[in-house]
């Protein structure tokens, strides 16, 4: 499994091997079985660009996924799970707000979008609770291990 990680931007100091970490933990533990998932950590304004191209929303957004190769598709040759576009300043501005670490909100929205590429979703409230409950059990097992994103 490959980690394509593309940051376009200097709010939150990201090390690319912490992503990685966090990236490999959640495909074990999820049984995620795909090539490669290609991550974009983005300023407020990329992510508000994003959000109004393809959700015709210009709020600022935590993160948006793009799924591409289902992860129980049986396709052959090289598989993408998706995109995921995370903005640091979102979890960092949000973490002010409610007293939160920076990092282990940003850690969480990488959560929250791979979740949405296998298949979660948080439109109606019982999946939204389904999900939510998903994302803090995977967060817990992040925490409880020490593979959080970092600096």
């Amino acid at each position: 499994m490959t980690t394509t990680l593309y940051n376009q931007q200097r709010d939150l100091p990201i090390s690319a091997e912490s992503v990685e970490r966090v990236v490999s933990f959640l495909f074990s533990t999820l049984k995620i079985n795909c090539d490669e998932v290609v991550l974009y950590f983005v300023t407020k304004r990329k992510i508000c660009q994003t959000h109004k191209i393809y959700f015709n929303d210009p709020s600022p957004t935590d993160c948006i996924s793009f799924p591409l190769d289902p992860p129980k598709s049986k396709r052959s040759g090289h598989t993408i799970l998706g995109e995921i576009f995370i903005c640091p300043k979102v979890a960092i501005e949000y973490g002010k707000e409610h007293g939160l670490n920076a990092y282990e909100e940003a850690t969480r929205y990488l959560v929250h979008g791979l979740l949405h590429l296998i298949g979660f979703d948080d439109i109606i409230p019982e999946e939204r609770s389904k999900m939510r409950r998903k994302e803090n059990q995977c967060m817990k097992l992040l925490s409880n291990q020490g593979i959080l994103i970092k600096e």
